[in-house]
């Protein structure tokens, strides 16, 4: 639907769930693909995409590093010569209360989920002021730019600084044709969403209106519109896909 032929993209944390969905629906969308993850997972994925014919690279890479971020970019830009669309999806979430929260355990998350993306646009930024087009797309969370959750603080800062994050941002690169917008979904079959139980889950469908939870491609999906030129008049957004769970 979205035609993508010639873009080069980056996805962080492409190992698994949201991440790995959105790189595969980017490569067969025609992108060239590179998948950013800690994980060795990543080189599953490389390996999916060629055989259903894209191309991609895979490096592994701490999103929390300057170092590795910078790097990262480095050998993109050294394969590709260009850098259309960044995808800042690489993100933990765990669940503490507050009250016994370390400042570990909130350095770690607000490292990952926030400098993680300031990182990588940071980063790609030169390259996309330059050929004045790029699409910033970084995956926020209904927990924090939102509604409130508990036991989730330090993620919920985390994911409300993305959305604050992308308001900024648009503001100051609108003047090189670069877009920059959030997604901000609800619960969504992944991983650390398994992680709340079974009966976590049954409670948090029944709250949705839709009455099912979301997939990794339903976030996809609307990661290859924004990526697309056909949302060329959309920046600043962050917008929420959630069948309607936050709808009051």
């Amino acid at each position: 639907m979205f035609e993508l032929n010639g873009k080069v993209a980056i996805v962080t944390g492409a190992g698994q769930g949201i991440g790995r969905e959105i790189a595969l629906q980017l490569a067969a969308s025609g992108a060239k693909v590179a998948l950013i993850d800690v994980s060795d997972k990543i080189f599953d994925v490389l390996e999916e995409i060629k055989g259903r014919g894209g191309d991609g690279l895979a490096i592994k890479c701490d999103v929390s590093s300057w170092d590795d971020a910078h790097k990262a970019v480095g050998q993109v830009l050294e394969k590709y010569g260009r850098i259309d669309i960044l995808v800042n999806n690489a993100g933990i979430a765990p669940f503490k209360p507050l009250a016994v929260m370390s400042e570990q355990d909130w350095d770690k998350v607000l490292d990952i989920n926030l400098k993680g993306v300031f990182n990588f646009t940071r980063a790609v930024l030169p390259k996309m002021i330059e050929q004045r087009y790029g699409k910033i797309i970084s995956i926020s969370s209904a927990i924090g730019s939102v509604v409130g959750f508990p036991n989730a603080a330090h993620y919920a800062a985390s994911k409300a600084g993305i959305a604050g994050f992308t308001r900024a941002l648009a503001l100051e690169v609108a003047q090189y044709g670069i877009n920059v917008n959030s997604i901000a979904p609800g619960p969504i079959e992944t991983p650390a969403l398994q992680s709340l139980g079974k009966e976590a889950l049954e409670q948090l469908k029944h709250a949705i209106p839709l009455g099912r939870l979301g997939k990794p491609e339903d976030v996809a999906n609307l990661v290859l519109f924004l990526a697309s030129d056909k949302s060329s008049f959309i920046t600043g957004q962050n917008i929420i896909i959630d069948g309607g769970y936050t709808l009051p």
